[in-house]
């Protein structure tokens, strides 16, 4: 029996390698990537930032006219990434903007109208642009979650998308869109102020909740995320939504692109390294001296403590401030790099100024210091209020940098605690969102690292030892995909 290959298109609001705010970019970059390792065609839509580096340098293949919108004139660049295709949507004044979605920590007041938009645009460049009808389109957050809904609805008779299936993937539903109807009233299904797949009151809708009601299928990703989904707490007021569509809602944990995250070719690093025990030594110690230099603290051979993030309470700092200082007292040291809320960059770089010889914050979004945390640590924090899947903590495993994470969404999935089963630990994780629970598991972790090195160096080795090849990912979405196409 020969298998179909499939046509997929993944629209995404950021892609790694082009521009990038969070996981979600990384995941846009890699999975394509994987699927066409597998044999699939695909192709990636996103918005053509003014920021992406060479985008007005890129090749204009469209020029077109968008029906019903009062701006109607768009184009459309021609990027790649990693060999694959990249359609990059400009229009007007929408994506020329110094941030992606924010500044000054204010979110843009158009965002509604500009990603209302960006999904009307994507619908309507594809039959303009390819040649074959996708099988596939597979949306992602907030920013495409009308994707799902306009195919269903403004696409129900459209010949060229009669096959066509969508699929949503959730990296995050705290992000549900949220908008008064008269902020996307500029898509002509909304103009009533009635949309029951959409609307959350009779003045707001949420995006997010239009793709949930719409999409084919829906992916979280992560297992243990998607069984969160469907519980008030871990849905973010969206329960009821994803248990109506509980039997299509699958969970399928993020793979670790290792061309990006692998010590032994890392050209970030100051000393790449292998999977064995006399290399991931030398190695990792060589990185941690390199990363006290860079960052000015003492040369002393104690814990290095690292931890790479927005700074958020849904990245647990706000279980981290409170015991910070008692924590400090003891032999070791501690990295943290990070931009968001300025109230929490303001506390952390205070308590660094009063402990300069143990903590470092450095407040920037800074990739190649990021591979140095992740490679000079000894313990990687990250105790997430909530987190879908996380990323860190895979990469943190690849460089032998034990995890200290909360038993919560994909960390729980990825991350095998050492007091719950030593032989096969990969980190530490605590369960209860309190920080006396965070500094009970960094005392624990730091007791294990003071009295026995040994065993800390194993359970190192056994992390690194770890496999979270995007190709198994991949493989479990194309999956999704034939059920999606089959139902």
């Amino acid at each position: 029996m020969v298998t179909k290959t499939l046509s997929i298109v993944f629209v995404a609001s950021e892609v790694d390698g082009l521009i990038k705010s969070g996981g979600l970019a990384d995941v846009a970059k890699a999975l394509p990537k994987s699927l066409k390792e597998l044999g699939h065609s695909v192709q990636i839509v996103m918005p053509a930032y003014k920021t992406i580096a060479g985008r007005d340098d890129a090749e204009i293949i469209l020029t077109t006219q968008l029906e019903h919108w009062p701006h109607t004139a768009y184009q459309v660049r021609s990027l790649s990434i990693d060999g694959i295709s990249v359609f990059a949507i400009e229009s007007g004044d929408y994506f020329e903007r110094a941030e992606m979605y924010a500044e000054n920590n204010q979110a843009y007041a158009d965002n509604g109208e500009r990603f209302a938009f960006f999904s009307a645009a994507t619908l309507d460049l594809l039959p303009k642009l390819l040649n074959k009808k996708p099988d596939i389109i597979h949306v992602n957050d907030w920013h495409t979650g009308l994707i799902p809904y306009l195919l269903k609805k403004r696409y129900a008779e459209n010949e060229f998308y009669h096959q066509t299936r969508s699929v949503l993937s959730i990296h995050n539903a705290v992000f549900k869109g949220i908008f008064h109807y008269d902020e996307i009233a500029c898509l002509s299904e909304f103009k009533s102020h009635f949309v029951p797949e959409a609307s959350i009151s009779h003045t707001h809708v949420s995006m997010l909740k239009a793709g949930v009601q719409c999409a084919d299928k829906i992916n979280a990703v992560s297992p243990n995320y998607a069984k969160e989904l469907l519980t008030e707490l871990g849905s973010h007021g969206m329960a009821s939504d994803f248990q109506d569509r509980e039997s299509d809602l699958i969970g399928i944990l993020n793979g670790c692109d290792y061309s990006e995250w692998n010590p032994e070719k890392d050209s970030y690093i100051p000393k790449q390294f292998k999977v064995n025990r006399i290399s991931m030594v030398r190695g990792k110690k060589a990185c941690k001296a390199a990363l006290q230099q860079e960052v000015l603290l003492p040369q002393k051979d104690v814990a290095m403590y690292g931890m790479v993030c927005r700074l958020t309470n849904q990245k647990g700092i706000q279980y981290l401030l409170p015991i910070l200082e008692q924590f400090l007292k003891n032999d070791l040291q501690l990295v943290i790099v990070g931009t968001g809320d300025p109230i929490l960059a303001a506390r952390l770089t205070e308590i660094a100024q009063e402990h300069s010889d143990k903590f470092a914050f450095i407040e920037a979004y800074d990739n190649k210091l990021a591979h140095w945390v992740e490679a000079g640590s000894d313990f990687f924090i990250m105790p997430s209020e909530f987190e879908p899947c996380g990323l860190n903590q895979i990469y943190s495993m690849a460089y032998g940098t034990l995890p200290i994470v909360r038993d919560v969404g994909g960390l729980k999935d990825s991350v095998n605690n050492y007091d719950d089963d030593i032989e096969n630990a990969t980190g530490f994780s605590f369960k209860n969102p309190e920080p006396m629970e965070l500094l009970l598991v960094l005392m624990r972790s730091l007791l294990l690292y003071s009295q026995n090195l040994n065993e800390v160096k194993r359970v190192q080795l056994h992390a690194m030892k770890q496999d979270f090849c995007w190709n198994k990912a991949a493989l479990k979405y194309i999956e999704m995909y034939r059920t999606a196409i089959n139902s």
